[in-house]
């Protein structure tokens, strides 16, 4: 019996030691595949590192490009995910770069003007939405180029950029090698009075700003609610809010208003959301305008879960039928601008970005075209429009 007894323990002993053996190798591999054996990180799917575009990183060492993370502490990962930019800038012969934190004060703005200031050819956001967007207020129209490191729960901007989310060593390879695109942004002007007139606060946002169920639904999605659910968090949010509507008149550029009553409205400048759904099928980060969507649903349950199959079939490249529309009890009606003015009868709560802002009265949205510059995979870069003396295809 003693000899069984320690036969177990050994045993236990044994894949004890394994278990921590195999956690370490991992743990150095993600750091640097090269560290560890071709045989083990087949085993241990260990991905190597991506071939470094020569071209890029040369021209970029030569320029001895500076280049500036602004991380949001509070995100897993990030020191790991420090250690391997330093790396990553020390194999491309780049100068160390600077990583500055975030606040709960200031959440990007200040930390990335500040690298500015010191001279950065490259300012990196490093978290989620909030991060990118207050990051991307900072460098709007100076024409320094932005990076993304995604570290989020719905990180919506960065998949409508089409980043490779979950393989950290190919986010920064596009970082530090990547193609450069112009993206616009659009501006919120928040009117609280309760006539809705006066100036307001004014926010930048990058993926969809809106007002009712979306930000209601945001509201109550509290972060642990988000770290136990991810981004299922938002629609538990929402079921409390699923039969609030509201009033709302709505003014595209010179357009004459539209009164309407709805679930929600939309201001996009992209459109798609997890699992390949587009909500805003025509939405797009570089087309200088805003796009507006109205969204309402009657019916109870039945008509969310027609609003529902509509998203997933116009996601799938499908238009319905003009007859099926006009006998559908929900709807999401579509209109696009340069300008948007939207007037509430009573204040609603507003989010942008995934962000809350309290109640509002009065949106006014206008896009900034161009006046971001992404590093993008060289991939998704647009084919170069053919000049006058090449033959046609």
């Amino acid at each position: 019996m003693p000899a069984l007894v320690i036969a177990l323990v050994a045993l236990a002993l044994a894949i004890a030691a394994l278990s921590l053996a195999i956690a370490m190798t991992r743990r150095i591999g993600l750091r640097d595949p090269v560290a560890v054996p071709p045989l083990w990180r087949r085993v241990l799917r260990i991905r190597p590192l991506p071939a470094m575009d020569l071209g890029a990183a040369t021209e970029r060492s030569d320029r001895q490009e500076r280049v500036a993370f602004i991380a949001n502490p509070t995100k897993a990962n990030v020191a790991e995910l420090r250690e391997q930019a330093l790396r990553a800038c020390a194999i491309r012969y780049l100068p160390q770069p600077m990583w500055l934190y975030t606040t709960p004060d200031d959440p990007g703005v200040g930390q990335a003007r500040e690298a500015l200031a010191a001279g950065a050819d490259l300012v990196v956001a490093v978290g989620g939405d909030g991060t990118v967007r207050a990051v991307a207020e900072a460098l709007a129209g100076t024409g320094v180029p932005m990076g993304i490191l995604p570290l989020g729960t719905g990180n919506l901007f960065a998949r409508n950029l089409d980043l490779p989310l979950d393989d950290p060593a190919a986010l920064l390879r596009t970082v530090l090698e990547g193609g450069e695109r112009l993206s616009d942004v659009g501006w919120l002007e928040l009117v609280r009075s309760p006539d809705g007139e006066g100036e307001g606060d004014r926010h930048i946002f990058l993926v969809i700003a809106g007002a009712g169920l979306d930000a209601e639904m945001v509201a109550g999605a509290t972060d642990q609610l988000k770290r136990r659910l991810g981004w299922l968090a938002y629609f538990f949010a929402a079921a409390r809010h699923l039969g609030k509507r509201m009033d709302a008149t709505i003014a595209v550029d010179a357009e004459p208003p539209a009164e309407s009553t709805m679930r929600t409205v939309l201001l996009a400048n992209v459109g798609r959301l997890p699992a390949g759904l587009r909500l805003i099928p025509d939405a797009s980060f570089d087309d200088g305008r805003i796009d507006v969507a109205a969204i309402d649903a009657r019916g109870g349950l039945v008509g969310w879960t027609e609003l529902f199959g509509v998203v997933v079939a116009k996601s799938s490249g499908i238009r319905e039928p003009w007859l099926l529309s006009v006998l559908q009890t929900s709807r999401i009606d579509y209109a696009t601008g340069e300008r948007i003015d939207i007037r509430i009868r009573e204040p609603q709560n507003v989010q942008v970005d995934g962000e809350s802002m309290g109640r509002a009265t009065r949106l006014r949205a206008s896009v900034q075209a161009g006046a971001l510059t992404l590093r993008v995979p060289r991939s998704s870069l647009p084919d170069p429009s053919p000049t006058a003396g090449d033959p046609p295809d």
